[in-house]
């Protein structure tokens, strides 16, 4: 028998590097820098899609979108997010809601989480105040502190459609 409810969690961290847009959340940051990655490299999202994936003890984003494959260079990451929310959808759960962290030195994040909540609601089809989004500091601590990179934190809360 399935369980009525299930977690997810997700965890993601990219290397800051120039001549890159900073993608956060969907949402273009601007910045000095910007994340490396194959795809936008959109460390919130690919948490938050790693987490969903995650609920239904499914592989990460890696498998489903490996970054040796051409024809995902450069894809908006609201794309590997729809994918992982169909994938638990089409289990026969909803999600209930999200939670994430960032951690990053630079840029300010504060600003901009409106932005992200309404774009990764719109995604995920669910209302913008089950979107949680905290931001913080590495107080200056390790490669993050020293703002070599950006990393997240997800976690999520999905339902069986059933129990509702």
């Amino acid at each position: 028998m399935l369980p009525p409810f299930r977690i997810g969690h997700g965890f993601d961290i990219h290397r800051l590097v120039e001549g890159r847009a900073c993608v956060l959340g969907g949402v273009t940051i601007p910045h000095s820098h910007g994340l490396d990655g194959h795809s936008d490299a959109d460390c919130l999202t690919h948490a938050l899609a790693d987490a969903l994936l995650g609920s239904m003890a499914l592989p990460d984003i890696g498998h489903a979108f490996p970054p040796s494959e051409p024809k995902w260079k450069g894809m908006d990451s609201q794309e590997i997010l729809r994918h992982a929310a169909h994938e638990v959808r089409s289990r026969g759960y909803d999600i209930a809601n999200v939670d994430i962290s960032i951690i990053a030195e630079a840029p300010k994040i504060a600003p901009h989480i409106s932005a992200m909540r309404t774009v990764l609601s719109n995604t995920l089809s669910i209302p913008p105040d089950c979107v949680g989004i905290k931001a913080t500091t590495n107080e200056k601590l390790g490669a993050i502190g020293n703002r070599e990179g950006i990393c997240a934190h997800a976690v999520c809360l999905v339902y069986r459609d059933d129990t509702v």
